[in-house]
């Protein structure tokens, strides 16, 4: 009992001694040439965040030298001698020799492994910085003779470079474990490929898994999940935005890499700052970060040599007829394998040369062979029909790779989709019921969205709108909780006029833009055909003289567009209000009409389309705060091909009193209809009076026959505006008179074109012709038409549709 004591008590001085030997060596970084680092000796970097010295993996005798992070001693980041054991009861030391090699020796010297061969130099020292990089330097002139970060084995720290150094020709790749506790070089790596600027990860020296285009914080085909970290009951998540990584390639005539750097949160302490990070490839093939709290950055075990969803960047290669995508391995613990209620027996092969992923590919790629095993010596192999795992409460650990029953033709499985059918069958009875009831309550909504595709699938709107606007046509599409918060909810103080097809409502964007928003009637006679119209058109018109469109939204059966806001309204408020209609001189009354003119040049001869607007008048034309007039309302315009001058429809739109008399009672329109229009406009202009205010029953039934009258009686200059007697440069004021009869024509070939009226205007004709009896439509003419032709057919075919004056906006 006393020799037992006394053994006891010198085992326990040898152990302290030893520990304050280690104590000693752990405050060095740095070992001189012709020392030696022993088995317990160990270097530690200056602020103890790395460690050098000898590790032995768990169940073995072998060690290695190796670098390990201090705080995190289970597992190495870089191994000297992974190819290369040595026992670790032959005493192995690490020294540099007097020609300066850097060599691991054990049993007095024998067969030493080499590290760096050394050379000249008599003044070598190796240290281990901070960064975890173990370099050897001259001391004499301070180069790097050799360093670790050259020679990675599994594990690449921030700062280290994976790559190419094109002056040396040396290759910086990891390479993988061989299995869970053998650190020789293993069947996986991990690559940076030069011309792809992507990494690349190999079984075998075969492509297995590609990460895409590696940028600034991510790679296009790695996964990042987080886990939360806590400290001082303080949740926090790592940043979202950085992934916690930030990412550095380099091309240049000396070399090509990939590194990464640490992101920190500034709301880190001290402690929290000593990151522990390193990106590992593992033996079973995945990337992942050491740091159990920091991101697994990429899952590469799962590829199969198919890509299904959620397994990105895998490769794809021939697979066995028996396999499919739906099938995968998964481990299973805690239970055993049976067959027929059987424990299952199992087939042994031993081959040490093959590693866990070898085994599993031998599975794979073996149809009869359901589950599996990798150890050091071999591979264990589970093969059979009607194979499944059966959980144990006994507590067995043993650990299997099964094919997921889930996915598999297994005999039991078979019976569980029966067991599934029974019940999914009426469930999906009923729900089919309920879909049947709820498509044939719900059709007419769904025809609605089909116009709605239809409308926004159109000739030359074949892009996809979304939120932010639609590609290609600088249009925006408005939700219509935009709309809301923009007019405030459609507010009476917000509306701006009553349109021939709805209100219009003044509003504010999110951004500050002032908008008019047209709400169409749905009683209002503009359909899904005007709506399409308008939004063509305009977006593809752009002149200082046409309205903006900004954009549309469209809510059920509302549809709904968007302009700029012009902060003047319409012409017709001036015009025909007493208390403006002064603030109309005539230099402005003469720059809206060359205006006007302007734009409707552009729609005719100088845009991509030739368009007739069909529907001009004094509540189309908006003035902005500079008082331009931009021609608005699009929606009965019409597109003419370059063969056509003329058209006939059966359905007549506009307003009374601006429609050309060919129009109104033919439905023939053509460019010559808008010409009429704009005469009808410039003698409103002109005069102040809109085309329908004579009511008296002896006198004219109209603003043109009036005009007509004083012009036969040469007292043109009575239809000015008194308003207009201190600024009216009168023959400009004749001139547009004479230029107004003449587009009200009666017959259309005698109208001039809209660039003839433009050269008249600027007086550059020199014989201009004598206006002839005009043509005028009243509404009652028009009334008139529209009975004889339903007395003659019993119902309407040619259908009229007439508008009052708009309301400004």
């Amino acid at each position: 009992m006393k020799s037992q004591k006394w053994f006891l008590n010198i085992n326990t001085i040898f152990w302290i001694l030893c520990s304050l030997v280690v104590s000693q060596v752990a405050g060095l970084d740095t070992l001189q040439q012709e020392e030696q680092l022993n088995f317990t000796s160990q270097l530690v970097s200056q602020r103890n965040n790395f460690t050098l010295g000898f590790y032995t993996p768990r169940d073995t005798n072998k060690s290695y030298i190796a670098v390990w992070y201090t705080a995190h001693g289970t597992y190495p980041v870089w191994i000297g001698n992974r190819d290369h054991p040595v026992g670790n009861n032959s005493s192995p030391a690490l020294t540099i020799t007097s020609t300066g090699a850097l060599i691991v020796v054990h049993d007095g010297g024998n067969d030493p492994f080499t590290l760096y061969a050394g050379g000249s130099s008599r003044n070598v020292s190796a240290t281990l910085l901070e960064s975890g990089n173990f370099v050897v330097t001259d001391g004499s002139s301070g180069s790097v003779l050799w360093q670790s970060f050259d020679y990675p084995t599994d594990t690449l720290l921030a700062g280290m470079k994976l790559g190419s150094d094109h002056k040396t020709g040396r290759k910086r790749t990891l390479t993988s474990w061989f299995g869970e506790n053998n650190p020789a070089s293993g069947p996986f790596t991990l690559e940076w490929e030069n011309g792809a600027r992507g990494l690349v990860v190999r079984r075998r020296g075969v492509v297995y898994w590609t990460s895409g285009a590696m940028k600034d914080h991510y790679g296009e085909s790695i996964d990042f999940k987080y886990q939360v970290k806590t400290f001082e009951n303080l949740f926090f998540d790592p940043d979202p935005l950085n992934w916690n990584y930030n990412f550095t390639n380099v091309t240049t005539r000396d070399e090509e890499y990939f590194a990464y750097s640490l992101f920190e949160d500034p709301r880190w302490t001290p402690e929290d700052r000593k990151i522990v990070s390193g990106w590992r490839v593992r033996y079973t093939g995945d990337v992942t970060d050491i740091d159990s709290i920091r991101a697994f950055i990429v899952v590469v075990s799962l590829c199969y040599g198919y890509s299904p969803s959620g397994y990105k960047g895998c490769e794809l290669w021939q697979q066995p007829t028996c396999r499919n995508s739906r099938e995968t391995f998964v481990l299973r613990s805690g239970g055993f394998l049976q067959r027929s209620g059987l424990v299952a027996t199992s087939d042994f092969v031993e081959n040490s040369s093959l590693s866990f992923s070898d085994c599993r590919e031998k599975c794979w790629n073996n149809c009869d062979c359901f589950g599996f095993n990798g150890y050091e010596s071999g591979c264990v192999y589970w093969t059979g029909k009607d194979l499944e795992f059966r959980q144990s409460l006994a507590g067995n650990e043993a650990q299997y790779y099964v094919i997921d029953p889930l996915s598999s033709d297994t005999g039991a499985n078979k019976r569980r989709r029966r067991i599934i059918i029974s019940i999914v069958v009426p469930i999906g009875l009923l729900f089919l019921g309920t879909a049947l009831f709820l498509l044939l309550r719900f059709r007419r909504g769904r025809k609605r969205e089909e116009e709605v595709h239809e409308l926004l699938t159109l000739e030359g709107y074949t892009d996809t709108y979304e939120d932010r606007g639609a590609k290609g046509h600088d249009l925006r599409l408005f939700t219509y909780a935009s709309i809301l918060a923009a007019t405030d909810n459609f507010s009476f103080k917000n509306k701006l006029g009553e349109g021939g097809f709805g209100p219009v409502y003044k509003g504010v964007t999110p951004e500050g833009h002032h908008i008019a928003v047209k709400v169409l009637s749905r009683s209002s006679g503009q359909g899904l055909l005007e709506f399409k119209n308008e939004l063509i058109l305009i977006s593809k018109l752009q002149h200082v003289n046409l309205v903006k469109l900004i954009g549309f939204s469209i809510h059920g059966n509302d549809k709904i567009i968007v302009y700029d806001y012009m902060p003047n309204k319409s012409l017709d408020c001036f015009l025909f209000d007493s208390s403006k209609r002064g603030l109309l001189d005539w230099l402005k009354r003469f720059t809206i009409i060359e205006g006007i003119a302007q734009g409707l040049l552009y729609l005719h001869k100088y845009s991509r389309l030739t368009i007739v607007h069909r529907d001009l008048k004094s509540g189309n034309i908006l003035l902005d705060e500079d008082m331009t007039p931009k021609i608005s309302d699009f929606g009965l315009a019409r597109i003419f091909k370059q063969s056509t001058s003329e058209a006939n429809t059966e359905r007549r739109v506009g307003t009374y009193g601006y429609m050309a008399p060919e129009y109104a009672m033919q439905g023939i329109f053509s460019l010559k209809s808008d010409v009429y229009s704009f005469g009808v406009l410039v003698l409103e202009i002109v005069s102040g009076r809109k085309n329908n205010s004579f009511h008296d029953i002896q006198g004219p039934v109209n603003l043109v026959e009036h005009a007509w009258e004083l012009w036969s009686n040469d007292s043109a200059v009575e239809l000015m505006d008194p308003t207009l007697r201190g600024s009216c440069n009168i023959q400009q004021l004749l001139r547009c008179i004479h230029i107004g009869l003449l587009c009200v024509e009666n017959r259309a070939v005698d109208r001039p074109s809209i660039e003839d009226v433009i050269s008249m205007l600027k007086n550059e004709m020199k014989d201009t012709p004598m206006p002839k009896n005009p043509a005028f439509i009243t509404r009652d003419s028009v009334i008139e038409l529209n009975k004889k032709i339903s007395l003659q057919n019993n119902y309407s075919v040619n259908e009229i549709s007439l508008t009052q004056t708009v309301q400004g906006r």
